[in-house]
């Protein structure tokens, strides 16, 4: 019987050629030499790599046989998802290969800080001993403020707190029970900046939190204070960092990461290497030994599993294993409901139940579990987020998460309900379902207001008090913004109540225009919703 083909396009660590076994045939290629790579994938069942190797559209065309496509490491930037999905391609990564390689190097940024170990590094090499131009600060007894509280965060938690320092957090979707447990405090987030002597920030990188760290918070740090960012570049507003770092408003700052990389000569990121009050890496939160076998044995386990028929856990795009097809359709539905769900919480959420009702129940849907809390997840914590970490990010958070299933669906075949309650006392459900012989992604249902609209890029969601004029007045404020209103749905249990509006928009609404148009109308409730596709 012949070997499945799978193909190494790039150096791994021997520990993943190990993992891999004795039952496949186990080919090499540089994966940066395009046509010997196109030429090697002809009869690949499986491809292994790190960043410099792409799979776009071509290679996965140039690859009929290709099942699986494995990242050793946790971007995918350089992986084609759409095209892969599109082609029945499963992509894997690594998801939990480095995030203690990143902890421990944001713990290196502060104390490189502290005592300016990089400058009287390279001044001593330079001939100069200048120990009084390199006094430092301790690290005892100071405050940290860690913006997102996540699996990174918690390690990083843990280590400063073995310095004595008083750690305090912000996260709107961690619980106060989690935090306590850690031994964390949760401010608000200018409560954060104005008492923290360091700042480290880790959080994904989505359009609400890009530039999360602006002029303004900057302004209100200390003097003595400084900033870290090793998660994802732009979540600092670089240009407001250098000007806060030339004028004195902060005393430094550690940079593992950048809008452009590497910096170009001459750009605004360039300018930040030169100041003397930061230290700067070249992106290396997972480049250690021991993140870069984990992320190699992690991945070659996924491609067996792959390559076997059985579930693979860290799927990024499709959950694979034994998953009956009336089902798979399911998964990318429940996926996007969870993220609307996420973008609708006002405040953490305690418990959630993944309600499956109609024809589905006499199937084994638990996958659509796991794609519920990993939509829920996606866009609020800062690692990637699999089917194998999902269930733990709520576990860490103290959600309880059940599965509910019965064959009671009156007005469509199956119904997927999220109910979740939030810390605050108060309950959120949204309901989606799949319709027609195109199986289109739909919206039926926010908090018992029933409506029904596609499921797309951009949505808006508003709750206000039904009175005539209403989508007169925000149909102007949008269309005079050149905001195109391509989709739109109004629900109301009662007039002169209140009523729910679900729409769909062309592009991203800035916070001017969602604030101006949420005071027109008195909205009670007002989200921008961008699904991130998986």
């Amino acid at each position: 019987m012949t070997k499945p083909v799978v193909l190494i396009a790039e150096e791994l660590s021997p520990a993943t050629i190990d993992a891999l076994g004795p039952d496949f045939d186990v080919r090499s290629v540089d994966g940066t030499d395009r046509s010997a790579l196109l030429s090697a994938l002809s009869d690949a069942h499986a491809v292994l790599v790190r960043s410099a190797t792409r799979i776009d559209a071509e290679a996965i065309a140039a690859a009929p046989a290709l099942k699986v496509v494995a990242r050793a490491g946790v971007g995918l930037d350089n992986v084609d998802i759409k095209a892969s999905t599109a082609a029945g391609v499963m992509v894997v990564n690594a998801p939990t290969s480095n995030i203690i390689s990143a902890a421990e190097l944001t713990v290196g940024h502060i104390l490189s800080l502290a005592r300016h170990i990089p400058a009287a590094h390279a001044a001593l090499q330079d001939g100069k001993w200048k120990r009084s131009a390199y006094t430092g600060t301790e690290l005892f007894e100071k405050t940290v403020g860690i913006i997102g509280l996540g699996r990174i965060g918690a390690l990083i938690t843990a280590r400063l707190q073995g310095f004595d320092m008083r750690v305090i957090a912000y996260d709107p979707y961690v619980t106060s029970a989690r935090a306590q447990q850690l031994g964390v405090q949760l401010v608000e987030l200018d409560e954060l900046i104005e008492q923290s002597d360091f700042v480290t920030i880790h959080m994904p990188k989505t359009p609400e939190t890009t530039g999360m760290i602006g002029a303004e918070q900057l302004r209100r740090m200390k003097p003595t204070a400084y900033v870290v960012n090793v998660a994802r570049g732009g979540l600092i507003d670089e240009d407001a960092l250098y000007e806060a770092l030339t004028s004195g408003e902060i005393a430094g700052a550690g940079l593992d990461v950048f809008t452009t990389e590497p910096p170009a000569e001459g750009g605004s990121v360039r300018r930040l290497l030169d100041l003397p009050n930061v230290v700067v890496t070249p992106h290396l939160g997972a480049s250690t030994d021991e993140a870069q076998e984990k992320a190699g044995v992690s991945v070659a386990n996924s491609v067996r599993l792959a390559l076997g028929g059985d579930l693979v856990p860290d799927a990024v795009n499709v959950a694979g294993g034994a998953i009956d097809p009336y089902v798979r359709p399911g998964i990318p539905l429940v996926e996007k409901l969870g993220q609307i769900f996420a973008a609708l919480s006002h405040s953490p959420l305690t418990s959630l139940d993944v309600e499956v009702h109609g024809e589905l129940q006499g199937y084994d849907v638990s996958v659509l579990k796991l794609a519920a809390l990993k939509g829920l997840f996606t866009n609020i914590v800062s690692e990637t987020v699999s089917y194998v970490n999902a269930p733990l990010l709520a576990e860490q958070r103290g959600v309880d998460v059940r599965l509910l299933v019965d064959d009671v669906s009156d007005e469509y075949r199956n119904v997927i309900t999220l109910r979740g309650a939030l810390s605050d006392g108060s309950q959120l459900s949204v309901s989606g379902t799949l319709t027609g012989t195109k199986q289109t992604e739909k919206i039926v249902g926010i908090n018992g207001y029933n409506v029904e609209l596609p499921i797309e890029k951009h949505h808006i969601v508003m709750l206000y008090t039904d009175r005539p004029g209403i989508v007169a007045v925000y149909g102007q404020k949008f269309g005079e913004a050149g905001i195109n209103i391509a989709g739109m749905q109004i629900a109301r249990r009662a007039a002169g109540g209140q009523a729910l509006s679900v729409l769909t928009v062309d592009s991203p609404v800035s916070e001017d225009l969602l604030d101006e148009v949420r005071s027109a109308i008195a909205a009670d409730l007002f989200r921008q919703i961008e699904i991130t596709e998986s």
